[in-house]
């Protein structure tokens, strides 16, 4: 892996606790990003942090190594079962899950337990989990709250809180929610308190001080708002070109693994059958996936087993998935953030990426707002529409009729057909 984003500070000279620093040897972890080398040797003291740094620097790391660090240093109250001890708040399911999965392998020669509370699937593990008692609690907030109004578990006695994607959670309408959690915890003065994200707006450093005590604000700020590993390329088809143009990149490219961008599951869907038709396995990852087959198309494309990967902005933040080589935006997003976290999906950890964006007829509106928040012009290639391949059709969309639509049909016509004999 290039190392050219990592710094000198090794993670054994700033003071961990050993089981820490083995969890890390195990991992292949050894010196810091700039964001763990400047928040680590604050937050391993006891003092609170509103930290910004790109997506993929490494916060969840720096996060998770200051709740670990603070929950080895005290004990958990003997007469606390249900107490949780740390609560870890994100705002998708998919973060979530990869939070819990990094806990897991830094924490590994600890005793701390970790669980997940996360919406979609699950309910009644989860709940059982929370009930045997835990140390670190991740979750989303919906989820969250629900066992806690059920008093699944409880925060009287709760050492750490932490923010991840303060400002995703904003962007989700999840904020009432997170004050609800936070007036439940301990006076700010009591815990420590971590908020990360990629932006410090103001909405996001107003919350860091009304619930955190007296924040150390770190700014990681890059050279560019994009990584400068990203060669970013802009081709302008006509929305008619855009299968081809894509199927013709893909054929010369032969990418690995990528994720293609779009903003409806409507044209995910087409897409998909397109590509299939035209021999190029995908899966379709956004919000109304159920959440088991969400983690298993997740699991097979981190295994390098799903080449391409079709996604709604669902996937675009927070997710580190290893090695992904290219990134096609082929509907352009209508928020020019979110240009950032979908090309960020690549050239992770100091590796290289291409990003790839298709500027069309119904969303080139957006570019000029895109390039005006990163800085600079997107170099521009052009589209011989002579060299176009003829597509193949599309697989045909398979109809799988609802059993319960089914059933609830059937005792629709039986009403029916009583109210009709009792007229």
């Amino acid at each position: 892996m290039p190392d050219t984003h990592l710094t000198d500070t090794k993670f054994s000279s700033i003071g961990l606790a050993k089981p820490l620093v083995d969890g890390l040897d195990d991992a292949g972890f050894k010196n810091c990003t700039p964001i763990q080398e400047q928040t680590l040797p604050v937050s391993l003291t006891g003092k609170d942090i509103a930290g910004q740094a790109q997506t993929g620097t490494g916060k969840t790391i720096a996060f998770l190594l200051a709740t670990y660090q603070t929950l080895l240093g005290s004990a958990k109250a003997s007469d606390n079962k249900t107490g949780v001890r740390a609560l870890i708040l994100a705002p998708t399911r998919e973060l979530a899950i990869q939070i819990a999965n990094d806990a897991k392998i830094i924490g590994k020669h600890t005793n701390i337990c970790v669980a997940l509370a996360y919406g979609g699937t699950d309910y009644e593990k989860q709940r059982k989990t929370l009930e045997n008692g835990v140390d670190i609690l991740i979750g989303t907030p919906g989820r969250t709250i629900d066992f806690f109004k059920q008093k699944v578990f409880n925060l009287r006695n709760a050492e750490v809180l932490v923010l991840d994607e303060a400002d995703r959670m904003f962007d989700l309408g999840f904020i009432n929610d997170i004050r609800y959690l936070l007036r439940r915890l301990p006076e700010p003065e009591k815990r420590l308190n971590l908020l990360f994200s990629a932006t410090l707006s103001f909405k996001v450093t107003e919350l860091a001080y009304e619930h955190m005590n007296n924040p150390v604000i770190v700014r990681i700020e890059p050279d560019k708002i994009t990584a400068k590993q990203v060669t970013e390329s802009m081709y302008y088809p006509a929305d008619k070109e855009k299968m081809p143009l894509l199927v013709q990149i893909l054929n010369e490219e032969k990418p690995e693994r990528s994720i293609i961008f779009i903003n409806t599951k409507h044209v995910a869907e087409k897409l998909k059958r397109i590509l299939e038709g035209n021999n190029f396995e995908s899966a379709v990852l956004s919000g109304d996936v159920p959440q088991n087959k969400r983690q298993s198309i997740l699991k097979q494309f981190q295994e390098g087993k799903l080449p391409l990967l079709i996604a709604t902005d669902v996937a675009a933040r927070g997710l580190h998935i290893p090695a992904v080589s290219h990134v096609f935006n082929f509907d352009l997003p209508q928020d020019a953030e979110d240009y950032v976290h979908r090309i960020g999906r690549t050239a992770r950890s100091g590796a290289s990426g291409i990003a790839i964006s298709f500027a069309c007829e119904t969303y080139a509106y957006s570019l000029p707002d895109i390039e005006a928040y990163i800085s600079h012009k997107i170099p521009y290639k052009s589209i011989d529409a002579a060299t176009l391949p003829i597509l193949k059709p599309a697989t045909k969309k398979v109809y799988k009729p609802n059993p319960a639509s089914k059933h609830r049909s059937s005792k629709s016509r039986q009403q029916h057909r009583s109210r009709s004999q009792k007229r």
